[in-house]
């Protein structure tokens, strides 16, 4: 094929920069990057949560400062999507200590618990009905089973989530003890068992070592494969 500079010889073509090339300037930041959470990241946790909630409920499940205390208690729990350094999708867990959800798992943290209580699932608004809330979750969930402590993880949502969860494997416990104003929720829980589930040719998510008292975090599996999308409501979803 002749060069596009001998087809048209008449047209000067573009030089670039010898000291910067247009691979370098155009990704500054990873395309996509699965990380822990931290207090730096609380505002925009808690603006993608209010948008999410708000219009919808009327409630938030983590306000501002709920937000900053758990991502300084157990952040290893949390778990962020970013697309080019920007937050798209998270969730926020922390332990319990009990089989079912009481007022207190709203705010406490129990370092010596063996279940994750999954506080919020969110997805920004402009990242909706993509599968991103379903494959977060499924990576979270596979994330938890390299944490040798945690035996199950729970947590509270509306009845019209339900199916959407249990997509997400997740079972009914039935009727959850708390209610918020007067919204009433159904618990659910995920049996934690076994190793992470590894796949061929995947990249580590790469999460540092425990700050709680339990043994270090093991390197957990990149996981892909997004499970079953449902209606965009389920992408911001109380729980």
């Amino acid at each position: 094929m002749m060069p596009v500079e001998s087809a048209q010889p008449f047209i000067k073509p573009m030089q670039s920069s010898p000291s910067v090339s247009p691979i370098q300037r155009r990704h500054t930041l990873p395309a996509s990057e699965v990380r822990p959470l931290n207090t730096q990241d609380a505002i925009s946790v808690f603006e993608i949560e209010r948008e999410a909630f708000i219009s919808v409920s009327g409630e938030c499940p983590l306000h501002l400062d709920e937000v900053r205390h758990f991502l300084t208690l157990c952040p290893e729990l949390s778990m962020g999507w970013f697309e080019e350094g920007r937050l798209v999708a998270f969730i926020i867990g922390s332990l319990w200590d009990q089989e079912r959800l009481a007022e207190e798992a709203l705010t406490l943290h129990k370092p010596r618990g063996s279940t994750v209580h999954i506080h919020v699932l969110a997805v920004h608004r402009t990242f909706r009905q993509q599968g991103k809330g379903p494959l977060l979750m499924w990576r979270y969930l596979q994330y938890l089973r390299c944490l040798p402590y945690v035996r199950r993880a729970v947590l509270m949502c509306e009845d019209v989530l339900v199916p959407f969860y249990r997509k997400s494997g997740f079972r009914s416990l039935g009727r959850c003890a708390i209610s918020v104003a007067n919204l009433t929720f159904t618990e659910m829980w995920y049996p934690i068992s076994g190793h992470a589930y590894m796949r061929r040719n995947s990249e580590a998510i790469r999460f540092p070592q425990a700050l709680s008292v339990h043994p270090p975090l093991s390197v957990p599996p990149a996981l892909s494969k997004p499970l079953a999308q449902t209606e965009e409501s389920s992408e911001a979803s109380d729980v």
